[in-house]
Protein backbone atom coordinates (compact mmCIF):
# COMPACT_ATOMS: atom_id res chain seq x y z
CA UNK A 1 0.00 0.00 0.00
CA UNK A 2 2.05 3.09 -1.17
CA UNK A 3 1.42 6.17 0.92
CA UNK A 4 2.88 9.90 1.29
CA UNK A 5 4.59 11.77 4.01
CA UNK A 6 6.65 15.01 4.35
CA UNK A 7 9.46 13.00 6.25
CA UNK A 8 12.81 12.65 4.84
CA UNK A 9 15.61 10.77 6.60
CA UNK A 10 17.83 13.05 9.18
CA UNK A 11 19.47 12.15 12.10
CA UNK A 12 17.01 10.53 15.22
CA UNK A 13 14.97 12.39 17.11
CA UNK A 14 15.04 15.38 15.08
CA UNK A 15 11.97 16.53 14.05
CA UNK A 16 11.43 17.00 10.03
CA UNK A 17 10.14 19.94 9.34
CA UNK A 18 9.21 23.42 11.95
CA UNK A 19 5.61 23.75 10.90
CA UNK A 20 2.61 21.86 12.79
CA UNK A 21 1.92 18.37 11.72
CA UNK A 22 -1.36 18.31 10.21
CA UNK A 23 -4.49 16.26 10.97
CA UNK A 24 -3.72 13.84 7.90
CA UNK A 25 -0.17 12.96 9.15
CA UNK A 26 -1.38 12.24 12.38
CA UNK A 27 -4.01 9.81 11.44
CA UNK A 28 -1.40 7.67 9.52
CA UNK A 29 -0.98 6.01 12.95
CA UNK A 30 -4.20 4.13 13.62
CA UNK A 31 -4.01 5.51 17.35
CA UNK A 32 -4.33 8.90 16.95
CA UNK A 33 -6.43 8.48 13.94
CA UNK A 34 -8.83 6.53 17.03
CA UNK A 35 -9.56 10.10 18.93
CA UNK A 36 -11.81 12.39 17.75
CA UNK A 37 -10.86 15.36 15.69
CA UNK A 38 -11.38 18.02 18.74
CA UNK A 39 -9.15 16.04 20.70
CA UNK A 40 -6.31 15.39 17.96
CA UNK A 41 -6.17 19.08 16.69
CA UNK A 42 -5.75 19.57 20.46
CA UNK A 43 -2.85 17.46 20.34
CA UNK A 44 -1.40 18.78 17.27
CA UNK A 45 0.52 21.72 19.04
CA UNK A 46 2.35 18.72 20.85
CA UNK A 47 3.18 16.13 17.97
CA UNK A 48 5.98 16.49 15.31
CA UNK A 49 7.05 14.58 12.93
CA UNK A 50 10.55 12.17 13.16
CA UNK A 51 12.78 9.62 11.58
CA UNK A 52 13.12 6.62 13.90
CA UNK A 53 16.47 4.89 12.49
CA UNK A 54 17.01 1.41 12.19
CA UNK A 55 18.50 0.05 15.44
CA UNK A 56 17.83 3.00 17.64
CA UNK A 57 16.88 2.39 20.90
CA UNK A 58 13.73 4.62 22.08
CA UNK A 59 14.65 3.71 25.92
CA UNK A 60 16.37 1.31 28.07
CA UNK A 61 15.25 -1.20 30.78
CA UNK A 62 14.77 0.98 34.18
CA UNK A 63 14.45 4.34 32.47
CA UNK A 64 11.82 6.72 32.27
CA UNK A 65 11.35 8.33 28.43
CA UNK A 66 11.12 11.88 27.68
CA UNK A 67 8.83 11.62 24.67
CA UNK A 68 6.00 8.52 23.57
CA UNK A 69 6.39 7.07 20.05
CA UNK A 70 3.77 6.66 17.51
CA UNK A 71 5.17 4.96 14.32
CA UNK A 72 3.91 5.49 10.94
CA UNK A 73 6.21 3.39 8.71
CA UNK A 74 8.39 2.12 11.57
CA UNK A 75 8.22 -1.13 13.77
CA UNK A 76 9.71 -1.22 17.09
CA UNK A 77 10.41 -4.35 19.35
CA UNK A 78 9.87 -4.61 22.85
CA UNK A 79 12.67 -6.64 24.64
CA UNK A 80 13.52 -8.46 27.64
CA UNK A 81 16.62 -8.36 28.03
CA UNK A 82 18.53 -10.65 30.70
CA UNK A 83 21.39 -9.90 32.89
CA UNK A 84 24.06 -11.63 30.26
CA UNK A 85 23.05 -9.61 28.09
CA UNK A 86 20.78 -12.68 26.13
CA UNK A 87 17.19 -11.01 24.88
CA UNK A 88 14.05 -11.78 23.33
CA UNK A 89 10.80 -10.06 21.72
CA UNK A 90 7.70 -9.80 23.78
CA UNK A 91 6.22 -7.71 21.30
CA UNK A 92 6.32 -5.16 18.47
CA UNK A 93 4.76 -2.30 18.19
CA UNK A 94 3.74 0.22 14.54
CA UNK A 95 1.13 2.16 12.99
CA UNK A 96 -1.17 0.70 15.05
CA UNK A 97 -0.02 1.57 18.75
CA UNK A 98 2.74 3.75 20.58
CA UNK A 99 5.68 3.46 22.12
CA UNK A 100 5.89 4.14 26.08
CA UNK A 101 2.30 3.36 27.71
CA UNK A 102 4.36 2.45 30.65
CA UNK A 103 4.50 6.34 31.55
CA UNK A 104 0.95 6.52 32.46
CA UNK A 105 1.01 3.56 34.59
CA UNK A 106 2.43 2.58 37.89
CA UNK A 107 6.05 4.68 38.41
CA UNK A 108 6.71 5.20 35.15
CA UNK A 109 9.54 3.00 34.37
CA UNK A 110 9.78 -0.49 32.59
CA UNK A 111 11.52 -3.82 32.45
CA UNK A 112 11.79 -3.80 28.71
CA UNK A 113 13.82 -2.40 26.01
CA UNK A 114 12.66 -0.49 22.72
CA UNK A 115 14.65 -1.14 19.66
CA UNK A 116 13.83 -0.07 16.21
CA UNK A 117 13.60 -3.42 14.14
CA UNK A 118 12.61 -1.68 11.12
CA UNK A 119 13.33 2.04 10.57
CA UNK A 120 10.70 4.66 9.03
CA UNK A 121 8.92 7.75 9.75
CA UNK A 122 6.90 8.51 13.07
CA UNK A 123 5.40 10.73 15.71
CA UNK A 124 6.42 11.62 18.98
CA UNK A 125 5.02 13.93 21.73
CA UNK A 126 6.33 15.36 24.80
CA UNK A 127 6.07 12.54 27.65
CA UNK A 128 4.67 15.31 29.95
CA UNK A 129 2.45 16.37 27.60
CA UNK A 130 0.84 12.72 27.17
CA UNK A 131 0.40 12.66 30.72
CA UNK A 132 -1.39 15.48 30.81
CA UNK A 133 -4.01 14.65 28.12
CA UNK A 134 -4.10 11.11 29.71
CA UNK A 135 -5.28 12.53 33.19
CA UNK A 136 -7.54 15.11 31.52
CA UNK A 137 -9.40 13.09 29.24
CA UNK A 138 -11.37 10.16 30.18
CA UNK A 139 -12.19 9.26 26.37
CA UNK A 140 -8.46 8.99 26.00
CA UNK A 141 -7.84 7.29 29.27
CA UNK A 142 -10.23 4.42 27.92
CA UNK A 143 -8.81 4.19 24.23
CA UNK A 144 -5.32 3.85 25.76
CA UNK A 145 -6.09 1.20 28.55
CA UNK A 146 -8.11 -0.76 25.49
CA UNK A 147 -4.96 -0.41 23.61
CA UNK A 148 -3.00 -1.55 26.74
CA UNK A 149 -4.95 -4.78 26.72
CA UNK A 150 -4.24 -5.41 23.25
CA UNK A 151 -0.53 -5.14 23.78
CA UNK A 152 -0.57 -7.12 27.03
CA UNK A 153 -2.70 -10.17 25.16
CA UNK A 154 0.44 -10.21 22.48
CA UNK A 155 2.62 -10.55 25.11
CA UNK A 156 1.22 -13.50 27.07
CA UNK A 157 0.78 -14.60 23.04
CA UNK A 158 4.09 -14.50 22.32
CA UNK A 159 5.19 -16.45 25.82
CA UNK A 160 3.01 -19.35 25.12
CA UNK A 161 4.06 -19.18 21.48
CA UNK A 162 7.65 -19.78 22.49
CA UNK A 163 7.62 -22.31 24.64
CA UNK A 164 4.75 -24.89 23.04
CA UNK A 165 5.24 -23.85 18.93
CA UNK A 166 7.96 -24.65 16.35
CA UNK A 167 10.46 -22.09 15.66
CA UNK A 168 9.28 -22.09 11.79
CA UNK A 169 5.83 -21.58 13.32
CA UNK A 170 7.54 -18.51 15.29
CA UNK A 171 9.22 -17.07 12.58
CA UNK A 172 5.75 -16.91 10.54
CA UNK A 173 3.61 -15.14 13.21
CA UNK A 174 6.90 -12.60 13.67
CA UNK A 175 6.45 -12.08 9.73
CA UNK A 176 3.20 -11.89 10.05
CA UNK A 177 2.89 -9.45 12.95
CA UNK A 178 5.30 -7.00 11.37
CA UNK A 179 3.62 -7.33 7.77
CA UNK A 180 0.53 -5.84 9.63
CA UNK A 181 2.62 -2.73 10.62
CA UNK A 182 4.35 -1.97 7.32
CA UNK A 183 2.75 -0.41 4.20
CA UNK A 184 3.85 -3.04 1.91
CA UNK A 185 4.98 -7.51 1.78
CA UNK A 186 9.01 -6.70 2.04
CA UNK A 187 10.87 -6.80 5.34
CA UNK A 188 14.36 -5.08 5.63
CA UNK A 189 15.87 -7.64 8.00
CA UNK A 190 18.72 -9.64 8.75
CA UNK A 191 18.48 -13.22 10.47
CA UNK A 192 20.73 -12.52 13.24
CA UNK A 193 18.22 -9.87 14.16
CA UNK A 194 15.39 -12.16 13.61
CA UNK A 195 17.03 -14.62 15.84
CA UNK A 196 17.72 -11.74 18.54
CA UNK A 197 14.07 -10.85 18.34
CA UNK A 198 12.72 -14.43 18.70
CA UNK A 199 15.72 -15.34 21.22
CA UNK A 200 17.27 -17.97 19.49
CA UNK A 201 20.03 -19.25 17.64
CA UNK A 202 20.86 -17.88 14.03
CA UNK A 203 21.42 -21.22 12.49
CA UNK A 204 17.80 -22.10 13.70
CA UNK A 205 16.44 -19.16 11.81
CA UNK A 206 18.19 -20.10 8.76
CA UNK A 207 16.68 -23.46 8.57
CA UNK A 208 13.08 -21.99 9.60
CA UNK A 209 13.55 -19.26 6.85
CA UNK A 210 15.20 -21.49 4.13
CA UNK A 211 12.38 -24.27 4.74
CA UNK A 212 9.83 -21.33 3.88
CA UNK A 213 11.62 -19.87 1.02
CA UNK A 214 11.94 -23.87 -0.25
CA UNK A 215 7.97 -23.84 -0.21
CA UNK A 216 8.09 -20.45 -2.31
CA UNK A 217 6.16 -18.38 0.66
CA UNK A 218 9.27 -15.60 0.81
CA UNK A 219 12.48 -14.76 -0.72
CA UNK A 220 15.08 -13.98 1.39
CA UNK A 221 18.05 -12.05 -0.42
CA UNK A 222 20.78 -9.71 1.78
CA UNK A 223 18.53 -8.91 4.77
CA UNK A 224 15.38 -8.25 2.71
CA UNK A 225 12.70 -10.60 3.23
CA UNK A 226 9.86 -10.80 0.58
CA UNK A 227 6.62 -12.43 0.98
CA UNK A 228 4.97 -14.07 -1.80
CA UNK A 229 1.78 -15.99 -0.50
CA UNK A 230 1.03 -14.64 2.23
CA UNK A 231 -2.31 -17.16 3.06
CA UNK A 232 0.17 -20.02 3.00
CA UNK A 233 2.17 -18.09 5.50
CA UNK A 234 -0.83 -17.93 7.48
CA UNK A 235 -2.00 -21.39 6.85
CA UNK A 236 1.55 -22.51 8.60
CA UNK A 237 1.89 -19.91 11.61
CA UNK A 238 0.02 -21.11 15.00
CA UNK A 239 -3.11 -20.05 16.81
CA UNK A 240 -1.02 -17.37 18.04
CA UNK A 241 -1.02 -14.73 15.51
CA UNK A 242 -4.83 -14.99 14.55
CA UNK A 243 -5.42 -14.48 17.71
CA UNK A 244 -3.45 -11.98 18.86
CA UNK A 245 -5.15 -9.79 15.93
CA UNK A 246 -8.74 -10.82 16.84
CA UNK A 247 -7.90 -9.23 20.11
CA UNK A 248 -6.59 -5.81 18.47
CA UNK A 249 -9.00 -5.59 15.85
CA UNK A 250 -11.58 -6.59 18.87
CA UNK A 251 -10.14 -3.77 21.72
CA UNK A 252 -9.26 -1.40 18.71
CA UNK A 253 -11.47 -0.47 15.94
CA UNK A 254 -10.95 1.42 13.13
CA UNK A 255 -13.67 4.32 13.95
CA UNK A 256 -12.77 7.85 15.66
CA UNK A 257 -13.32 7.26 19.45
CA UNK A 258 -15.89 9.89 20.39
CA UNK A 259 -16.72 11.84 23.32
Amino acid sequence: MPFKLCCLPFRAATPVWSAMITMADARLNLLLGALSDSILLRWLQDLECVEIPLGEVLYESGQTADFVYFPIAAIVSLLYVMENGASAEIAVVGNEGMVGIFLVMGDGSTTSRALVQSGGAGIRMPAKEFKREFNRSAVVQHLMLRYTQALITQMTQTAVCNRHHSLEQQLCRWLLLSLDRLHGDELVMTQELIAKMLGVRREGVHEAASKLQDAGLIRYSRGHIHVLDRKELEKRSCECYATVKREYDRLLPDIPAQP
